[in-house]
C-alpha cells in the first residue's frame, strides 16, 4: 500500500474517531442529565446533619450510615452517587429492620401460608407490604445509580475517542502535507538537474 494512502486512511479514522466522540459525549451528557431530572423530580432529601448527631440501632440514623449517608446530610438525592448511598445505606439497613433480616419474598411467603382472618396474617402482610415500597424505591435508585455509572463511563470513552482521533487526524494531515512537500523538492531537483543539462 502506498504512504500517501495510509495517510488517506489515517487521516479519515482520525476524522471518524473525532465524530464517534462526539457522539459519545453527547450520549453521556444526555444520560447524566436525564437522571439529575428524573431525581430531582422525585424531591427526596437526605436527613439533616442535626439528625446524624445521634445515631442509634433501631432509629432513623444507625451508626453504620455515618461514613456513606452522613456526607449527604440535608441534600437533596441528584446523582448517582448518592442514589446508591440512600439506596444501600440508608433504606436497606431500614428494609433489614422492618423485615428482620428476611426479604420481601420470604416475608410474603410467611404471610401467604397463614389464614388471611388472623391478626398475625394482618400484621405481617402490613410488613410486607412495607419491605415491598422500599424493595421498590430502592431499586430505582441502584437503576439511576447504574445509568449515572453509565454516563461516566461514555464521558471517559468519548474522551479517548477524541484522543485517538486528535492524533490519528494530525498524523495523516501531516504524512500528506510531508509527502506534498517531498514530491515538490523532487520537481524541483528535477528542475534544476534538466536545467544543467540544457546549459
Amino acid at each position: 500500500m502506498r504512504r500517501n494512502t495510509i495517510n488517506k486512511l489515517l487521516a479519515a479514522a482520525g476524522v471518524l474517531m473525532l465524530a464517534v466522540g462526539g457522539l459519545v459525549l453527547w450520549g453521556s451528557t444526555y444520560i447524566h442529565n436525564e437522571v439529575t431530572n428524573q431525581l430531582a423530580a422525585q424531591k427526596v432529601y437526605f436527613p439533616t446533619a442535626a439528625a446524624f448527631a445521634h445515631p442509634k440501632v433501631g432509629t432513623e440514623i444507625t451508626p453504620s450510615m455515618i461514613p456513606s449517608v452522613s456526607q449527604y446530610a440535608g441534600q437533596q438525592l441528584l446523582t448517582g452517587q448518592q442514589a446508591e448511598a440512600y439506596a444501600d445505606h440508608f433504606i436497606a439497613v431500614h428494609l433489614q429492620e422492618i423485615g428482620g433480616g428476611k426479604t420481601y419474598a420470604q416475608l410474603s411467603t410467611e404471610a401467604m401460608a397463614l389464614p388471611t382472618t388472623s391478626p398475625k396474617y394482618v400484621a405481617l402482610e402490613a410488613q410486607v407490604q412495607t419491605v415491598f415500597r422500599g424493595d421498590t424505591l430502592r431499586s430505582m435508585l441502584l437503576n439511576a445509580f447504574g445509568w449515572w455509572k453509565v454516563s461516566q463511563i461514555s464521558y471517559i470513552v468519548s474522551l479517548i475517542a477524541f484522543g485517538l482521533g486528535a492524533i490519528a487526524a494530525a498524523a495523516g494531515s501531516f504524512g500528506l502535507a510531508w509527502s506534498g512537500f517531498k514530491r515538490e523538492e523532487a520537481a524541483i531537483v528535477e528542475h534544476a538537474r534538466e536545467a544543467v543539462k540544457v546549459a
